[in-house]
């Protein structure tokens, strides 16, 4: 019988679940988009239960091919968004609100405050990460400070919360395991990356119960068994990664140095730094890339709100575009960018400027200007605050030569060969896009004793193009400091 293994990639717009043969191969794939809510400028919501729905949907769906492959699923891997925020009854499973997601900037002047006591050394030494909305932490208490269920909940010690690896799980397993690992811990503030434990110091000065929150696992590792009565069959869950670590092991990220970049609804830069913490002086993050073994290996990162959700934009809001392929013909048709440039900080802006407070900006535009020096302006714009990125690993002293990219942006080949000359850097695009759920596939593997070592994983993964820069230096040069002018009247 063929053995398969199974991804969950919970992500921002839609939930898939992919059948991956042993090779590392896709087999099937079965995805539903779900909704966001915006009910206030600056805040991002999910419906938990759309969530859980459409994984059902989606894993039953992978589950019935498997069979109709005569093949039998020997393990399955949970890879999330990462620091979206859900809490819930622990006697019903009903969450006490929506889940609010990573880009919600609600609690943009709560964090404000806690910067003004002067807290951002302790939580930057002890989590990795700058006092952010971002972060599930301040979410959290928003919902306790805010939902008078979650207080009620709480007295009789039947509040539960969890980042969506969590929530999952505890749905899966019907209410039996109330768990997560170390990356997603890892991104909710509360988490210290030292110790590898929830850190007391921060819950007291958050006013945040350590009684909801989950117990915190390896990367791979017995995250419970799928219930019968849910799914139909009973299933190891073997590993789980938070989408960006996700993509990193998919990438084979594993040698010190080495570096993937994600470009999906927000995009993401992940430097694997090995056993060692790099605390950037430039505004990166210092986060935990996975952990076996209870050993941390850790990573930099970069994380910009906007790459995909702005081609969404585009289509959604201001419907230039029907689809997102569009754009690469549209950005090709054009000489040049016009001197046209958007930041689209529509959530604020990530690394390196960590600005909840501003908001997007168009400049440059002149009566030659048209629909399609916004769309290129657009996807222009990801290669330009990847290069804030990759600029900022530059100015810590780390200089990475090559880059392997993934996600939905880069089938464009004219971004990915846009994104190489901006950067100035090799980029690599692998045979599988889909990093993120295989990179949790094969810890799955890897946990249930089909894989031995990383470096079997590593053998896995297969490339598919390089595009190496071919932009002249005075162009390129030109065209950053557009950038630059752009970004300083943003935030102005």
């Amino acid at each position: 019988m063929k053995k398969f293994l199974v991804a969950i990639d919970q992500g921002t717009t839609s939930t898939r679940a992919i059948l991956f043969d042993i090779k590392g191969n896709i087999k099937f794939t079965s995805q539903f988009e779900f909704k966001q809510y915006f009910p206030k400028n600056g805040w991002v919501e999910h419906n938990p239960n759309e969530i859980w729905l459409t994984t059902l949907k989606v894993l039953k769906k992978v589950i019935k091919r498997a069979s109709f492959l005569k093949g039998n699923i020997i393990s399955i891997g949970i890879t999330n968004q990462r620091e979206t925020t859900i809490l819930w009854n622990k006697k019903t499973g009903k969450p006490v609100y929506n889940a609010i997601v990573w880009q919600d900037r609600r609690t943009q002047k709560f964090c404000e405050n806690l910067k003004k006591k002067k807290y951002e050394k302790i939580f930057r030494k002890k989590t990795g990460l700058f006092i952010d909305p971002y972060f599930s932490a301040t979410k959290i208490k928003w919902i306790l400070e805010n939902v008078k269920e979650s207080k009620k909940l709480l007295k009789s010690n039947n509040l539960l919360f969890g980042t969506v690896d969590t929530f999952l799980i505890w749905k899966l397993t019907k209410g039996k395991k109330h768990l997560t690992e170390a990356t997603n811990a890892s991104r909710t503030m509360l988490f210290n990356i030292n110790s590898n434990k929830w850190d007391n110091e921060i819950l007291r000065k958050l006013n945040i119960p350590k009684i909801i929150l989950p117990e915190v696992k390896n990367s791979a590792d017995d995250f419970g068994t799928t219930n019968k009565k849910i799914i139909g069959k009973e299933i190891p869950i073997s590993a789980v990664l938070g989408d960006q670590q996700a993509a990193a092991v998919g990438q084979a990220c594993f040698e010190k140095g080495s570096v993937k970049s994600t470009y999906g609804t927000g995009a993401f830069v992940i430097m694997n730094t090995g056993l060692k913490k790099i605390y950037s002086k430039n505004k990166l993050l210092t986060t935990i890339c996975y952990r076996l073994n209870q050993q941390n290996t850790y990573a930099l990162e970069g994380s910009i709100f906007i790459a995909g959700a702005g081609v969404q934009w585009l289509r959604d809001k201001v419907k230039l575009i029907n689809n997102a392929h569009e754009t690469e013909k549209i950005a090709k048709s054009k000489k040049n960018n016009d001197g046209v440039y958007i930041v689209p900080a529509f959530s604020g802006m990530g690394a390196p400027y960590w600005r909840p407070d501003v908001r997007g900006l168009i400049t440059g535009l002149t009566r030659n200007s048209d629909w399609k020096s916004l769309v290129r302006a657009t996807v222009e714009s990801v290669a330009y605050q990847s290069y804030d990125l990759f600029n900022s690993m530059k100015k810590d002293g780390l200089n990475p030569r090559v880059v392997k990219i993934d996600g939905g942006m880069v089938s464009n080949n004219w971004f990915s060969q846009f994104l190489s000359d901006v950067i100035n850097l090799n980029v690599v695009r692998p045979r599988v896009l889909e990093t993120t759920a295989l990179g949790v596939a094969l810890f799955a593997g890897y946990q249930v004793g089909e894989f031995k070592s990383l470096n079997e994983i590593k053998h896995k993964w297969k490339k598919d193009r390089v595009f190496s820069p071919k932009l002249n230096k005075s162009l390129r040069n030109n065209l950053l400091q557009g950038w630059k002018i752009a970004i300083r009247k943003t935030l102005a």
